[in-house]
């Protein structure tokens, strides 16, 4: 990967940085699960969001390994690529930030305003998928 272009190194670092903040969030929510913490069990939606938050950053670490492995042969326009990259980290990042943002401080069943991170940040991953896949299939 020493030769692959900065961009894909930028994502494959994020797919892995994703994975590790993942992880032992879910692990973390777990304990506070098991130790009934009142501030998590309080809120039946502070515990989707950060359920949520955690099942995304997982997913889209895993995403962005994978786009990283398949871009050198199937977005072979160098262009394309870093659009492509581009989208996809901005997407990774903002949705799971967004699902866990919206259950910190939130109210009486209204999440709170960081939660607009997550439309934003799906737009951004539709972006990255639909490049993705036009410029697949121009790939020779």
């Amino acid at each position: 990967m020493s030769d692959s272009p900065k961009h894909l190194r930028g994502t494959v670092f994020l797919g892995w940085l994703l994975l590790a903040l993942a992880i032992p969030a879910g692990l973390t929510l777990e304990a506070l699960h098991a130790l009934k913490v009142e501030v998590y069990l309080g809120s039946a939606l502070r515990r989707e969001l950060w359920t949520l938050a955690h099942a995304h950053g997982n997913l889209l670490g895993i995403l962005c390994l994978v786009y990283a492995v398949l871009a050198e042969r199937w977005v072979p326009d160098p262009k394309a690529q870093r659009s492509v990259s581009r989208w996809l980290r901005t997407g990774a990042v903002l949705m799971p930030l967004g699902f866990f943002a919206g259950g910190v401080l939130n109210f009486e069943g209204d999440p709170s305003f960081g939660v607009l991170l997550v439309p934003v940040g799906g737009v951004c991953l539709v972006v990255a998928l639909t490049r993705a896949a036009f410029a697949a299939r121009s790939a020779p």
